[in-house]
């Protein structure tokens, strides 16, 4: 039987968005799951039998619209969940405008052309949408320049949304996790040099966790803004 509900996920391959879209597929909801390629897409179904996919690379957001012009997008979307994220440690003197530019368009300006291109649907269900930020959105450290500013821009577009998208009952929410057991971890203690052991980071089930609680809080409360840090 189909859910009651419509997400539209980025992200749900590895890492936090795969435990979250688990979650959502084990409680019956509907998920619409954005795929770079079709490969991706047809790996995405069969790990999420019922799922929708849509295919649209965010390393290129000049052509989502071009892309999700072409597919069947879905009718309603009850919330719109940008957890996808990529990062490229280095120092400001080594920093090239490619490995910049990469990253602001992954983790900034693709979200904000995905949430332009899906705000009617949210609008109509009074939708929520959840941006899976980081602590770098709130601090930033040496190496971590573009990361930070892309997830700092994130911030910025969070906030701005949720004034502008207020009236029409559109309610955002930024999580910020910190280092969490994850691909994205593990190639981050390469390039830190680091030896990577998960157990000493936050489980992906644990974010997962937290961004349920904003997801499904009742009408009459909203979460803005939810920091979630190892506990060991």
């Amino acid at each position: 039987m189909a859910g009651m509900a419509t997400h539209l996920i980025t992200g749900a391959g590895s890492g936090i968005g795969a435990a979250v879209a688990r979650r959502l597929h084990e409680r019956g909801d509907d998920l619409v799951l954005l795929a770079r390629d079709a490969g991706r897409a047809r790996e995405l179904v069969q790990a999420y039998p019922g799922s929708r996919t849509l295919v649209g690379d965010l390393a290129t957001p000049d052509r989502l619209s071009w892309a999700l012009s072409h597919q069947t997008l879905p009718e309603r979307v009850d919330s719109l969940l940008h957890i996808a994220g990529v990062v490229d440690l280095g120092r400001v003197a080594d920093l090239t405008p490619k490995t910049w530019q990469a990253q602001l368009n992954v983790n900034l300006v693709s979200p904000a052309e995905l949430t332009r291109l899906m705000l009617p649907q949210l609008r109509v269900s009074r939708g929520k949408v959840i941006f899976v930020n980081s602590g770098a959105g709130l601090n930033a450290h040496a190496e971590w320049g573009a990361y930070a500013a892309s997830k700092h821009g994130l911030k910025a577009l969070a906030d701005a949304l949720r004034h502008e998208e207020r009236e029409h009952g559109v309610r955002v929410t930024s999580v910020y996790p910190g280092r969490t057991a994850s691909p994205m971890q593990a190639k981050v203690h390469q390039q830190e040099g680091k030896e990577y052991d998960p157990s000493r980071w936050i489980d992906p089930e644990s974010v997962a966790t937290t961004i349920l609680a904003a997801l499904d809080l009742p009408r009459d409360a909203d979460i803005h803004d939810l920091t979630v840090r190892p506990g060991r």
